[in-house]
């Protein structure tokens, strides 16, 4: 049973302290919807979880299926089975799509298994293009180079598909997608789910998304800190009244507009 447990966690970057004290525990399974204003830190917990060297942990822990995390790398958290799709994909010149999907499956932790055939690899690859409805001439395209920004981020679904994770994290996954794509990415990512149990943390602004991802928890964070949670009926409030209650609740009208600066000053570094 795949379980992401976040105790306390305390994360900076470039000496500023953005997540203050986050509690938030991920079952397989389960799907978290994690919301918040601009700058509040959702992406800055993407990063942590993944273990992006740009961030620090201060206090607290990660773990995953018992392990703590804080002190691996990337990769092995990848290896372990979880799974980042990104906001902003980066491009990689010279490596094409295929090459770079096959690599990433084969350093995947296989618990004995055989590396699976590159004809095995190629017929999913297909199978896995097709239902995302995506040009075949991806595969064999640099990774992200000249993709539209539709594309991009198809190709983080293309990625979790292949990679089968046992828990990911959607970053704004619906961004720069057209209304029929995000219907598209949707039911991929709940037959991903369906199929392996996968727990997902999806991070978005816009309620469309939520209506084809239905979430078991919405988690609302503000400053760095979770505030409030609660059943989808939050996303409803969220929708019609925005954060402002919320932050009024919380007490900290002041405090996000702070914290939206320092966010950017990091950022825009990364």
């Amino acid at each position: 049973m795949a379980k992401l447990v976040i105790k306390d966690l305390w994360a900076s970057a470039q000496g500023i302290m953005i997540l203050k004290g986050v509690n938030l525990e991920v079952n397989d399974g389960e799907i978290i919807a994690l919301m918040g204003p601009n700058g509040s830190g959702k992406s800055t917990l993407a990063y942590v979880i993944m273990g992006h060297p740009a961030y620090k942990i201060e206090k607290g822990s990660i773990e995953f299926d018992g392990k703590e995390l804080n002190e691996l790398t990337t990769d092995m958290r990848a290896r372990l089975g979880l799974f980042l799709a990104m906001q902003s994909p980066f491009e990689i010149s010279g490596v094409t799509n295929r090459d770079f999907i096959k690599q990433a499956l084969d350093k995947k932790e296989t618990k004995g298994n055989k590396l699976i055939s590159y004809y095995k690899f190629s017929l999913k690859l297909d199978e896995a293009i097709k239902d995302l409805e995506m040009d075949k001439d991806l595969a064999d395209r640099y990774v992200n180079e000249s993709f539209s920004g539709g594309e991009k981020k198809k190709n983080e679904i293309l990625q979790m598909k292949m990679l089968e994770p046992k828990i990911s994290i959607l970053d704004e996954i619906d961004s720069g997608l057209d209304v029929d794509a995000v219907r598209i990415v949707s039911e991929n990512i709940n037959n991903l789910k369906e199929k392996n149990n996968m727990g997902l943390i999806v991070i978005s602004h816009y309620h469309r998304l939520y209506e084809y991802i239905k979430p078991s928890k919405v988690v609302v964070l503000i400053n760095g800190t979770i505030v409030k949670t609660g059943d989808s009926t939050l996303l409803d409030f969220i929708d019609k009244n925005g954060f402002d209650s919320i932050k009024r609740e919380a007490g900290m009208e002041d405090e996000i507009t702070l914290l939206e600066t320092c966010a950017f000053k990091v950022n825009k570094n990364d």
